[in-house]
C-alpha cells in the first residue's frame, strides 16, 4: 500500500497547500501553467513542503509526458533512456530529486539538450542552489524557492485526511491537530507519517496526544517556521553575536540548527565574520571558512561540535564595522554622482606617476583621489583591538606624511 503522503499527493495546483508566493492568482507559476508554458527551474526548500508535489501538479496540468529520476540513485544509463523518449516525443519534462548531487557525467549528458529545450528540467533540492548547484545547470534553470507550511497550513492538510476518507473512522481531536501541527515543523509529509503510523497503532483509529507521544516524544520545536518568525531567530542570532552574549547566541544558534537550517548558519556566520567582527579580528573569517568546511564534510549531528566553538568565538571577539562603514560611504558618493576625474598622473601609462617603492618606506606623497573629494575621509578605525589599533597608527602617519 502506497503511503499516505503518496494518496494525498495533489495533482493539479488549486489543490497543492502552501506556496501561494508562487500559485497564487497572477504568480508567476500559476501564470505559466495558465499560460501553458513552462521552462526550466529548481524549486528548493525544506523537506517535506511539497516540492515534489508542485512540479508533479504543474506537469499534469499541463498534460505534459513526464519522468522521475534522482540524481544519486538512477545512473546515466537511467539518463540516457530519458533523453531518448525525448527525442522521440519531441519533448519530455525531467523531474529532478536532488538535483544538487548531479554528477559531471549526467550533467554533460543532459546540458545539450537542456540549451535546445528538447528537455526540460524541474530539479527539486533542499540545498542552497546558489551554492550548490553548477553554474552550467544553475545558469539554464529559474530559481524558486519553497517556504515551509505555516501550522495553519499543516492542519488544512490533517483535515484533507479526514475529508478523503482514506483511513476509514480516523479521528483526530482538534488540540491534537493542533499538536501534531506543532510537531511537524512545517514539514507535511513528517505530518502525514505520523498520523498513519498512529492510526495503525490504535484499535479505535482514535488519534489523542498520548498515543502521538507513544510514537514521538520529540519536544515541540520552538523554530517558528512563518516568515517573520524565521527571519525573527536569524536576526537575535547575528545581534546575540554583535552584543557579545555567548549564551544568547548559542540559544539561537541551537534553534536554527533545530531546523537543520545549516546554510543560513554559514551565511549568516560569514556575514558577521566582515560584518561585525571585522578589522578587529581579520584571522575570524579565514576560521568560519575553515568551520563550514568541517561542517560540510561532518553533517548534522557532528557539525553542531565545530558551530558551537566558533559562535563563542565570535561572540566573545572584539567587533569593529569600521570596514564596510568606510565602503558604505565609499558607494553613497558613487550612488549621488560624487565622483570626479582620475587625477592625470595616476591614469593608465602616465609618465608622472611616482612608483611608491622606489622610495624610503615605499611611500611618496601624492593625490590619488578626485580633486573634488580630495578631502574625503572614509575609513574611521576603532580601537577595539590591538591589530585596528595598529592599523590606526599607521593610518595617522600615513596622513601626517601626505599634508
Amino acid at each position: 500500500m502506497e503511503p499516505l503522503a503518496i494518496l494525498l499527493r495533489p495533482k493539479c495546483l488549486d489543490d497543492v497547500i502552501g506556496q501561494k508566493h508562487l500559485i497564487g492568482k497572477n504568480k508567476v507559476i500559476r501564470n505559466l501553467v495558465n499560460n501553458k508554458r513552462i521552462f526550466s527551474m529548481i524549486l528548493y526548500g525544506h523537506p517535506g513542503i511539497g516540492k515534489t508535489t508542485l512540479a508533479i501538479s504543474i506537469v499534469e496540468e499541463l498534460n505534459l509526458k513526464y519522468r522521475t529520476l534522482n540524481a544519486v540513485i538512477n545512473n546515466k544509463k537511467d539518463f540516457e533512456i530519458v533523453v531518448e523518449e525525448a527525442k522521440m516525443y519531441g519533448g519530455i519534462v525531467l523531474l529532478m530529486d536532488e538535483i544538487h548531487r548531479l554528477n559531471k557525467d549526467k550533467q554533460d549528458l543532459l546540458l545539450p539538450y537542456l540549451e535546445s529545450g528538447l528537455i526540460t528540467l524541474i530539479g527539486m533540492t533542499t540545498a542552497n542552489p546558489y551554492h550548490k548547484i553548477n553554474p552550467a545547470i544553475r545558469s539554464r534553470c529559474q530559481i524558486f524557492e519553497l517556504k515551509s507550511l505555516t501550522k495553519d497550513e499543516i492542519i488544512d492538510g490533517i483535515n484533507r485526511i479526514e475529508n478523503k476518507k482514506i483511513l476509514k473512522g480516523i479521528k483526530i481531536d482538534e488540540d491534537v491537530k493542533e499538536y501534531i501541527a506543532s510537531l511537524s515543523n512545517g514539514d507535511m509529509r513528517y505530518t502525514y507519517n505520523l498520523i498513519e503510523v498512529a492510526y495503525y497503532s490504535t484499535a479505535s483509529h482514535h488519534i489523542t496526544s498520548k498515543v502521538i507521544e507513544n510514537i514521538n516524544n520529540k519536544p515541540v520545536s520552538f523554530y517558528d517556521n512563518n516568515e517573520s518568525g524565521h527571519y525573527d531567530v536569524i536576526s537575535a542570532f547575528q545581534k546575540s553575536i554583535r552584543g557579545s552574549d555567548v549564551n544568547a547566541s548559542l540559544h539561537y544558534l541551537a534553534r536554527l540548527i533545530d531546523a537543520g537550517d545549516l546554510d543560513i548558519i554559514y551565511r549568516r556566520m560569514t556575514v558577521i565574520a566582515y560584518e561585525d567582527i571585522g578589522l578587529a579580528n581579520p584571522s575570524i573569517g579565514p576560521k568560519v571558512d575553515a568551520c563550514i568546511n568541517a561542517c560540510e564534510r561532518l553533517g548534522l549531528p557532528e557539525a553542531r561540535i565545530p558551530l558551537g566553538d566558533m559562535v563563542i568565538e565570535m561572540a566573545l571577539s572584539p567587533k569593529s564595522n569600521s570596514g564596510h562603514i568606510a565602503l558604505d560611504e565609499a558607494l553613497n558618493d558613487i550612488a549621488k554622482g560624487n565622483i570626479g576625474d582620475v587625477p592625470n598622473h595616476i591614469k593608465t601609462n602616465s609618465k608622472d606617476y611616482k612608483y611608491p617603492h622606489n622610495y624610503p618606506n615605499s611611500f611618496v606623497k601624492q593625490q590619488y583621489l578626485p580633486d573634488n573629494l580630495k578631502n574625503r575621509k572614509y575609513y574611521n578605525p576603532k580601537t577595539t583591538s590591538k591589530y585596528e589599533q595598529s592599523l590606526k597608527n599607521i593610518y595617522e602617519k600615513i596622513e601626517k606624511a601626505s599634508k
